[in-house]
Parts: C-alpha cells; sequence; structure tokens
C-alpha cells in the first residue's frame, strides 16, 4: 500500500514539474499593453512574461498592445496591436529534425515572424496560414499585414506565397500584396503599402530580435519562467511525503550559422 502511495506520489511530482519543461513550447519574451491568450476551449486571459506558450493557444493583442514570442528552436514572433494569433502546432526536438513542425496562422493584424533552427534545417516544416494565402517559411524574416487585402514586406531570407491562384516567391527587400485567396501575389513598391501598414511594419521592424536561423537556448531557458513558487512548494511536499512513505518501508531512494538564400521572383500558375 505505502509502496503504491510512493509510486503515485512521485509521478505526481513527474507531472507536475514535467509541463512546463516538456510541454512549453516557447514563452512571452515581452508583454506591452493588453495581450490575452486563450488554450483550447479556455476563456482568453492576461499573459505576462515569461510564461509559456504551448500548441492551440490563441493570443490577442488589444490598441497599443505588442507582444514577443520565442519559440524553443529560436524563431520568434513579434505581434502587433489590435491582432489575432494562432499556434496550432509545434514539435521540436534538437535531435530529431524529423520531428520538426510548426504550424501558425494569423487571423486579423499584424505579425512579424523571424525563424529559428527548424526553418534551417527543414524549410518545408513551418507554414504561416493567413486568410489570402499559405506563406511557406525558408529561413526568413518577414513582415504581413491584414487590411485586406494582405500585405508583405521581407527582411531577410525568402518566402513562398501560395493560393488557388499559384505560387510566388519573393526574396529579401521584396514588398508585396496579395488581394484574395484565388488572386496571385504581386510585388509592390513600398511607397504603394498603406499608411497604417507602413507604421505597422516600421514598429514591429524596430524590434530587436535574433537574425533568422538564430539557436535555440534562450526560448528553453526562459520557459522555466513557467514554475511558480507554489509549483514548487508542491513539489516539495510530496518529496517529502514520498520520503516519509518510502522511510517506514525501510527503503531508500538512490539518489547556428545563418544561410541566407537569395531567390528572384518567380510565378507559377495552375
Amino acid at each position: 500500500m505505502r509502496r503504491s502511495l510512493l509510486v503515485a506520489l512521485c509521478f505526481g511530482l513527474w507531472s507536475l514539474l514535467a509541463a512546463p519543461f516538456g510541454f512549453a513550447n516557447g514563452v512571452y519574451q515581452s508583454v506591452t499593453g493588453d495581450v490575452k491568450a486563450a488554450a483550447g476551449t479556455a476563456a482568453p486571459a492576461s499573459v505576462a512574461k515569461d510564461q509559456r506558450v504551448v500548441p492551440g493557444t490563441t493570443i490577442t493583442t488589444g490598441p497599443g498592445a505588442q507582444t514577443v514570442i520565442r519559440f524553443d528552436d529560436g524563431h520568434t514572433v513579434v505581434l502587433n496591436e489590435n491582432s489575432e494569433f494562432r499556434v496550432n502546432a509545434y514539435s521540436f526536438d534538437k535531435d530529431k529534425p524529423q520531428s520538426d513542425s510548426i504550424a501558425m496562422q494569423i487571423v486579423k493584424g499584424a505579425m512579424r515572424s523571424v525563424s529559428g533552427l527548424i526553418a534551417s534545417r527543414n524549410r518545408t516544416a513551418i507554414a504561416l496560414l493567413a486568410p489570402q494565402a499559405t506563406i511557406g517559411i525558408r529561413g526568413t524574416d518577414f513582415m504581413i499585414a491584414l487590411v485586406n487585402p494582405a500585405y508583405l514586406s521581407v527582411l531577410q531570407g525568402t518566402i513562398g506565397v501560395t493560393n488557388a491562384a499559384g505560387s510566388v516567391a519573393f526574396a529579401a527587400g521584396a514588398t508585396a500584396t496579395v488581394a484574395s485567396a484565388t488572386t496571385l501575389a504581386v510585388a509592390i513598391s513600398a511607397v504603394a503599402l498603406p499608411a497604417s501598414v507602413a507604421a505597422s511594419f516600421s514598429s514591429m521592424g524596430s524590434v530587436a530580435v535574433g537574425a533568422a536561423g538564430a539557436g535555440a537556448g534562450a526560448a528553453s531557458g526562459a520557459a522555466t519562467g513557467g514554475i511558480t513558487g507554489g509549483m514548487i512548494a508542491a513539489g516539495a511536499a510530496i518529496v517529502g511525503v514520498a520520503a516519509a512513505a518510502a522511510s517506514s518501508e525501510g527503503t531508500s531512494t538512490p539518489g547556428t550559422t545563418t544561410t541566407t538564400t537569395t531567390t528572384t521572383t518567380t510565378t507559377t500558375k495552375k
């Protein structure tokens, strides 16, 4: 009976402490203003710096708000004000590139995406879904703003913009727009951007983030911020009880180099 209690308590401790480490795929590196998140069907709640981010989370920002999210592989997202962003799926194991996967979605507003290790070793593993197109990320630093149409600005690397009309690749320095899910993306001059989009791009572009293809580590370390004092106390209590149970039975417990690809704009029509 006591041995069963010991096993159950130790499992409880593992579950308590493993959640922030094993399942925390990223953290809010910075939070300014009203930023809320909802995991799954949970009600939206305000977030704080160093709080963890998990797959299935929808993040929203209010007027004047902004947040920087850094994932375990170093991939960074800057979410601008009045935006809605979802982390549909995320998988990263530094020893298993074949398991890499990032599926993100921007519903409204504006965001910046700066690639991490996953993009540098598995370019097909990352996609950003927008209402007008799916953005293929190829070791890239780029921005997107949705004002119907969508506007894009590529700061580094190359992106592929694909929808029912075909696929277009845009290299560093390009500015583009895509009107709808059935209209091919086209390059435009930066001066043709609406004033609100230009302001969003300027705001997000001024945020200091790691270069595309940067290594992992910062987010993983910051993920420990998700462990609260209460969790540590609870863990200590479980250890104490487990130790007492073991003692009563007379048992003892054994002790990134960035690669930038420059690609000319190409068009493929279906």
